[in-house]
């Protein structure tokens, strides 16, 4: 199967998902095939962050219907195999050492709801709709929650989770879901220009340690934790982007990440 499309202009390696028949619904396959794409994403030294959309107008419809059918003939095991696919795509995104950008113009809903919302910015558009719809059809959105209640307060979690309503990208912005709303023809330059920008003004070492602070943090006490701050603090001047970053200040002059 090919679900996706992959491309990297400027630097920044695009996934784009590419099952318009279907809503890009996601199933094992898809899954699969965007952990591959992260992957090489992460090897390649020529890309500095990552822009996940989609080739319609529909950005991620969420779990595909046939593969929810399929799901019922499982039994424990094979349905905790399957969960931690959708898991391991997640988790790749929040601890991948690039930026990680999704580009909202439809429908994100369910499992393509938590695909927007896990990465480290979303961008949408105001006709953009967004839906944690689980709990309609007695299924929970279990993976998703682990990454939602880091992003917004637990008042708001459990309002979007437990209702499993719809709603709309500027409500998203308002409950802190999403990064900024663009419009329909200006969203696909404006979120690869903000990209370039940040790819170019930041290092991209000091990126990756930022993020790993935040996939560490959460397991540490407060000493722990400012004691892991510390041993990263000391081990980022070590480097070579520290070293020239701090350099070029001084000599006023400029980066070139």
């Amino acid at each position: 199967m090919n679900y996706i499309n992959t491309k990297t202009i400027d630097r920044i390696t695009y996934i784009v998902l590419n099952r318009p028949d279907k809503k890009n619904a996601l199933n094992d396959e898809f899954i699969s095939e965007i952990k591959l794409a992260l992957d090489q994403a992460e090897k390649n030294n020529e890309s500095r962050a990552v822009i996940i959309k989609s080739s319609s107008d529909v950005f991620c419809a969420g779990l595909d219907l046939a593969f929810l059918q399929k799901m019922q003939q499982y039994n424990l095991q094979q349905n905790l195999e399957d969960s931690k696919n959708l898991k391991e795509l997640f988790y790749k995104i929040y601890t991948f050492p690039k930026p990680v950008i999704s580009l909202v113009d439809g429908l994100a809903i369910a499992g393509g709801c938590g695909l927007a919302t896990v990465c480290d910015m979303c961008f949408a558009t105001p006709e953009s709709m967004f839906g944690y719809t689980e709990s309609r059809i007695g299924f929970i959105p279990a993976i998703v929650l682990v990454f939602l209640r880091k992003k917004v307060n637990e008042s708001i979690s459990k309002k979007i989770l437990l209702s499993g309503e719809l709603f709309s990208a500027e409500v998203a912005l308002k409950f802190g879901l999403i990064t900024e709303i663009f419009q329909k023809d200006e969203i696909e330059k404006k979120v690869h220009d903000y990209t370039l920008n940040l790819i170019e003004k930041s290092s991209p070492n000091s990126m990756a340690m930022i993020k790993k602070m935040y996939s560490e943090l959460d397991s540490l006490s407060m000493n722990e934790a400012l004691e892991y701050a510390c041993k990263l603090n000391a081990e980022t001047r070590e480097t070579n982007d520290c070293k020239t970053g701090v350099s070029n200040f001084l000599n006023k002059q400029k980066n070139k990440w």
